[in-house]
């Protein structure tokens, strides 16, 4: 049995109201929640100013490559052990030791000198991230009433959209203003706030008083970590083909099926498998990844639609993305409304297919001269897709979590969202560049080798001024047409992956209830679930 007498909501009120001040808790937490998130992404305008040796560090291709995947790496593989220990020790405390991390690693980073200084305290941010990103959610599944959860949780979501939506915009408009390190110092003062005010307001809480499954723990951070690091590789290189891709890939694989073995015997497991036995469990797992494998991946090479092709600035290009980040956090919070009279299913349904919209169009409309007007509709269709689609998954996911395990559903949740990402950019990321050698070859064989290895080259060597006026005006089309037609095929690709969706949450998701809304997750409660 399960030890739930430390959990807040019952010593706040009864479950039925919830924690007095969970409205302004909530508050805090997505603020701390748009801090992580938007770090993701604010990183991405100052590239150019980071590799300048005069005014950023000098940094090298491989240097500014790293800044990035350092802090996806540790984000990845630290997320779930972060929820397992939230859960033990306290999810108040993780959040608050983890806001303390993060804010001195974005203090030490705005103050780097050299390269390599920025991609280890990258690195220490992402472990900042990785520990307080799970207590987020599970001190919102403790405070807030199974009522009122959906709500919330549609409000969280909203908050990871325009996070990441206004990451570029803050970044561009922090460097025509102040010198780099402003991108990594705006986060000081906001954990300052949000340190205080958790203090203050948010109530601790904690999961069940069992053995620490310390085995378990090593395992999924090695497993994901060495899984998370083969992927990245992967998506930089464009290639499958090298040992430090498949061979981190495999180790990646077979720890974490040592993970999965090791939970099965353990009594103190950190993740019950049995969880896995609901197919409404596995379902939203399921549509957790795919989701952010296809979104992340095409919306990553839409960024380098709207610079190369349609020569936008980094600033431009964020605040292009911005309909998307307005959508999520318009519709988000609606999407409790539209599942309690539609039902799930339904509701779910209908998201994925504007989801799909976007791939449909960017594979059969989407061209170099298509108006950009096409470009924001559909950022904003699929913001709202992404609204309706998130937070029932999230819900059924969490929902089918018992209440002294929420750290590990959010951890779970949010490393599901993580290793999807990160699998999109890389598997779309390789079908886009395979499929650009190939025409770029054909259409421009006068090309050399090292300018047809990827479109960045490409035009790279175009920019440098390597070919004579009319050479280049005939190369610069071909790269065009090879960019313009690498991009459908990825997106054709994005389809596959929306349609296996489609299909999983029409066979597994729950229906709308005879009395109206959805099915409830106790009353739809499957044997594995109701054992666990």
């Amino acid at each position: 049995m399960s030890d739930t007498r430390s959990e807040p909501v019952l010593e706040a009120g009864s479950d039925d109201q919830g924690h007095p001040r969970r409205w302004a808790i909530l508050s805090v937490l997505v603020l701390s929640l748009i801090v992580v998130v938007l770090d993701n992404t604010v990183l991405n305008v100052a590239m150019k100013t980071l590799a300048d040796p005069e005014e950023g560090v000098g940094a090298t291709q491989s240097d500014l490559a790293w800044m990035i995947n350092s802090y996806t790496l540790v984000f990845a593989g630290l997320l779930f052990a972060s929820g397992v220990i939230g859960d033990r020790i306290g999810r108040k405390r993780m959040l608050l030791a983890g806001l303390v991390v993060f804010g001195a690693a974005s203090l030490l980073s705005a103050y780097s000198t050299t390269p390599d200084q920025l991609i280890w305290y990258r690195a220490l941010m992402g472990a900042g991230a990785a520990i307080m990103m799970p207590s987020t959610l599970s001190l919102l599944r403790n405070v807030f009433s199974a009522k009122e959860f959906p709500k919330a949780l549609g409000i969280w979501t909203g908050a990871v959209g325009i996070g990441g939506a206004i990451g570029p915009i803050v970044g561009g408009a922090l460097l025509d203003h102040f010198w780099w390190g402003s991108v990594f110092l705006i986060n000081v003062p906001i954990v300052v706030f949000g340190l205080i005010a958790i203090a203050i307001l948010a109530p601790e809480s904690k999961g069940s008083q069992t053995k620490a499954d310390f085995v378990g723990m090593a395992l999924s951070m090695i497993g994901l970590v060495s899984l998370t690091y083969g992927i990245i590789e992967a998506g930089d290189a464009g290639s499958w083909a090298g040992i430090e891709v498949w061979g981190t890939i495999a180790l990646g694989v077979i720890v974490l099926a040592g993970f999965v073995l090791w939970e099965r015997r353990t009594p103190h497991a950190s993740l019950d498998m049995k969880l896995f036995k609901s197919t409404r469990f596995s379902a939203s797992s399921a549509i957790i990844t795919l989701t952010f494998f296809g979104m992340m991946g095409l919306m990553f090479f839409m960024t380098f639609y709207l610079q190369i092709l349609k020569d936008y600035s980094p600033l431009e290009t964020g605040l292009l993305f911005l309909p998307f980040g307005a959508s999520m956090l318009v519709f988000a919070p609606l999407s409790n409304t539209l599942v309690n009279k539609f039902g799930a299913k339904a509701v779910g349904i209908v998201a994925m297919l504007l989801v799909i919209t976007n791939f449909a169009v960017t594979a059969l409309v989407l061209e170099a001269d298509t108006s950009i007007w096409v470009v924001i509709v559909l950022f904003f269709i699929t913001g709202a897709g992404m609204a309706n689609l998130m937070p029932p998954a999230m819900n059924t996911l969490m929902s089918s979590v018992p209440r002294e395990k929420a750290g590990v559903g959010s951890a779970l949740a949010n490393t599901l969202r993580q290793v999807g990402g990160a699998l999109g950019v890389a598997v779309l990321g390789t079908v886009m560049a395979q499929v650009y050698r190939t025409e770029i070859t054909d259409a421009a064989p006068q090309l050399p080798d090292a300018a047809r290895e990827s479109y960045a080259s490409t035009y790279g060597a175009l920019e440098t001024g390597e070919f004579p006026a009319d050479a280049a005006a005939q190369v610069a089309q071909a790269a065009n047409d090879s960019f313009i037609h690498a991009l459908h095929t990825t997106a054709f690709a994005a389809v596959a992956v929306g349609v296996v969706g489609l299909v999983i949450i029409a066979a597994f998701f729950p229906g709308k209830r005879r009395g109206g809304g959805s099915e409830a997750p106790a009353e739809a409660a499957e044997p594995a679930l109701v054992e666990v």
